[in-house]
């Protein structure tokens, strides 16, 4: 069986009790971060091997993972925070499984993008969740365009070096939205900034931005 575990996004309370049985009875946990996974474990006193795999080598681990599989291992897949495949690794290695026949199974749990989407203040019903955009500026302002008439909520994720450039981009392209930042959620310094996106790049301004946000802008209207 291949299990995609749900992990922690800051707050190791948010483990799950059926997420801790799996990774403590599963052959393996292939990790994305094996060392963010061993304060995980270490914390929950379990002790099971680690082979990392992450999007560097992910050709070259997934056949070596799905052949374990075909043995009768189980395997559970962890990222270093969320849900597997959001992102994150995971996905090659579930088409892999469906292609050989292998039952996969997933453990539900933290996601920065649902728990944005609800704190942001912005309609939750139906939103479109586009990733991390591109670094060059006009790929990224593309990327953004591309969703301009879309009535859907949009939901990005941007580093901290690139916030600021990414506001001006969707300001520029999508006009003065509604939209809210969301950074180190369930972690003890959480925020939630809202308010339209030129108000946004000046609150951002009187900061220095850190770690990874979370950005929702409302739809086209």
């Amino acid at each position: 069986m291949l299990y995609l575990v749900a992990t922690p996004i800051g707050n190791l309370g948010d483990i799950s009790l059926r997420a801790l049985d799996v990774l403590r009875n599963v052959d393996l946990i292939a990790s994305e971060d094996t060392r963010k996974t061993s304060i995980l474990l270490q914390h929950y006193d379990i002790h099971k091997p680690q082979k990392s795999y992450h999007a560097f080598n992910e050709k070259k681990v997934v056949p070596k993972l799905t052949e374990m599989l075909l043995d009768g291992k189980s395997i559970a897949v962890v990222t270093s925070a969320g849900t597997p495949g959001i992102s994150d690794p995971g996905y090659s290695l579930v088409q892999a499984a469906i292609e050989n026949e292998i039952p996969v199974t997933a453990i539900p749990g933290p996601s920065a993008v649902v728990l944005a989407l609800s704190l942001s203040g912005l309609p939750a019903h139906s939103f479109t969740y586009k990733g991390f955009p591109p670094r060059k500026p006009g790929a990224r302002r593309r990327f953004i365009a591309e969703e301009a008439g879309s009535p859907h909520t949009l939901i990005f994720y941007e580093s901290p070096h690139r916030i600021q450039a990414f506001l001006a981009d969707a300001l520029t392209e999508l006009g003065d939205r509604h939209a809210a930042l969301a950074n180190d959620l369930t972690k003890k310094f959480e925020s939630v900034l809202r308010g339209r996106l030129s108000e946004l790049i000046a609150l951002l301004s009187e900061e220095s931005p850190r770690g990874e946000y979370t950005v929702v802008i409302e739809g086209a209207r």
